[in-house]
């Protein structure tokens, strides 16, 4: 088995069936089984070999669908790129990933053109719908008319993907996954969250980020669910693929949630569709997390906090456990074991703050061609994740900060998460996040980023009082800054590297 053997099989079980709709264009099971054939086909008679790997560059759509699943099926390993990347950025991860092809939206190939030269591996540029480099070439002019299965044996230990890391704090690093490793992922996604092939879902995240396309994509064609792909988010057109489509499983990370929430609704789309809604990717403040299900009237929502490394696997919180343990990240998912332990791999007592570690069935082989960076992130087969966390007396594990945006002033550690959520709750704020300002006395001081609501103007003095109620004195923003918008990755984390830079001459 692997994970293309679902798509053959529900193309047989309910060949009739809507499968996938992107803008207009909709396909059955039967039918995107066949285009996928079609594909996977012509990419073998155009040279692909077992074990190539194949980059994709695209924004989110059929096609995405399509050439992910006619790459593994003719044997290759598929490489989803941000498609935000620069031509430096992406040459980079088309060369360390030896990709010999690149499939990419026809907005992107004047990118491509230039990262291609980057990478000595790269063999060929397929274009969608057409190339406009005589060098490239065009969608159809690979797809073949042959839509049998191709005749390439993939077995369950062959390499599927290789997803590349956020790149937070460096250049991204490959996370190599075989097909059973995923076939683990989508095992555990449909028992932790109980996912039906009636289930509708909505595909709005960038399918190269590895919760859209590991545990919903991928998951959805394995249940054979019908799911509908948007190529870019606007919370407007959200809602009314929502009323259209009728969707019952949404997955956003916060920012989406804090838009939707400034559509005004009055009840002219109607969401009750919806039965389950997942948040995760970045941390989601508890009060947005209550506003949300004002908004979609359902207490079924769930937590998910994981990793690219891990899958993305970790912990996930239930939709009953919210009322007591929300802001949680929760416990662990099926096939992962998920522990907080000290430096020495001891588990922390109850408040007591370690890392979190995993190991399980859904964690990635290696960083590809990367040994070193393997090594370290690896201790006695656990993954050593970079997430500080808490686990309280009933085993609820609560993610305070990664290692690396720790702040200490003073001598003492001050957690971002912890007052974020603080700040995130005051009325006029949209979202914030803290960063440590350099200082001769403390070392480090607090410092907040904010961007405050619409037409809503931050008294600093009411603020720190705000805080002061809710935080001990060190952990206190002593410096405040506001902006626009936060910069984030594809996958919805802020880059707080990049704040610093950006205010790294500002005096505390």
């Amino acid at each position: 088995m692997n994970i293309t053997t679902s798509l053959l099989l529900n193309s047989k079980r309910h060949p009739e069936k809507m499968a996938v709709t992107c803008e207009g264009r909709t396909y059955s099971y039967k039918e995107l089984n066949e285009e996928v054939n079609r594909l996977a086909n012509g990419l073998l008679r155009a040279g692909l070999q077992k074990g190539n790997k194949v980059s994709l560059f695209m924004k989110n759509s059929d096609h995405y669908v399509i050439a992910f699943y006619a790459i593994l099926k003719a044997g290759g390993v598929a490489v989803p790129v941000n498609f935000r990347l620069t031509s430096n950025e992406s040459g980079y991860i088309f060369g360390q990933s030896e990709s010999v092809l690149i499939i990419c939206d026809a907005e992107f190939e004047p990118v491509i053109a230039e990262a291609k030269a980057m990478a000595g591996s790269v063999q060929q540029v397929i274009v969608h719908p057409a190339a406009q480099d005589d060098q490239h070439v065009g969608w159809d002019d690979i797809k073949s008319e042959d839509v049998s299965e191709p005749k390439v044996e993939v077995q369950g230990t062959d390499d599927a993907e290789i997803l590349y890391t956020s790149g937070t704090t460096g250049k991204p690093k490959g996370a190599l996954f075989d097909h059973q490793r995923i076939f683990n992922v989508n095992t555990s996604f449909v028992l932790g969250i109980e996912l039906s092939t009636n289930d509708r879902l909505i595909h709005l995240a960038p399918l190269f980020h590895s919760a859209q396309l590991n545990l919903y994509l991928l998951t959805g064609i394995m249940l054979g669910t019908s799911n509908v792909i948007i190529r870019d988010f606007h919370p407007v057109k959200l809602m009314e693929a929502i009323d259209e489509h009728k969707i019952t499983i949404f997955f956003g990370v916060p920012v989406m949630y804090n838009a939707l929430l400034q559509v005004p609704n009055d009840g002219k789309y109607d969401l009750s569709s919806i039965r389950k809604c997942m948040y995760g990717a970045a941390p989601m403040a508890p009060a947005l997390v209550k506003r949300a299900m004002g908004l979609f009237g359902t207490d079924q929502f769930y937590s998910l906090c994981g990793l690219t490394e891990g899958g993305p696997g970790g912990v996930y919180l239930l939709p009953h456990e919210h009322k007591d343990k929300l802001g949680a990240g929760g416990k662990s998912m099926y096939f992962t074991h998920v522990r907080v332990v000290n430096d020495e791999l001891e588990d922390v007592k109850p408040g007591e703050i370690g890392e979190m570690i995993m190991k399980g069935e859904t964690v990635m082989k290696e960083y590809y061609r990367k040994p070193e960076e393997t090594v370290k992130t690896f201790s006695d087969g656990w993954l050593l994740t970079g997430d500080l966390a808490t686990i309280d007396e009933d085993g609820f594990i609560t993610i305070v900060d990664r290692k690396k945006d720790m702040i200490i002033s003073g001598g003492e550690n001050v957690y971002s998460v912890e007052v974020e959520q603080v700040i995130n709750s005051h009325p006029q704020v949209m979202e914030a996040a803290t960063i440590g300002f350099p200082d001769e006395k403390w070392g480090e001081v607090v410092g907040a980023v904010i961007v405050p609501k619409a037409g809503e103007t931050i008294d600093e003095e009411e603020m720190m009082a705000y805080c002061r109620k809710h935080l001990a004195g060190y952990k206190i923003p002593r410096k405040f800054l506001y902006t626009d918008a936060l910069p984030r990755n594809a996958s919805g984390k802020i880059l707080k590297y990049q704040l610093r830079e950006l205010h790294s001459n500002e005096p505390a």
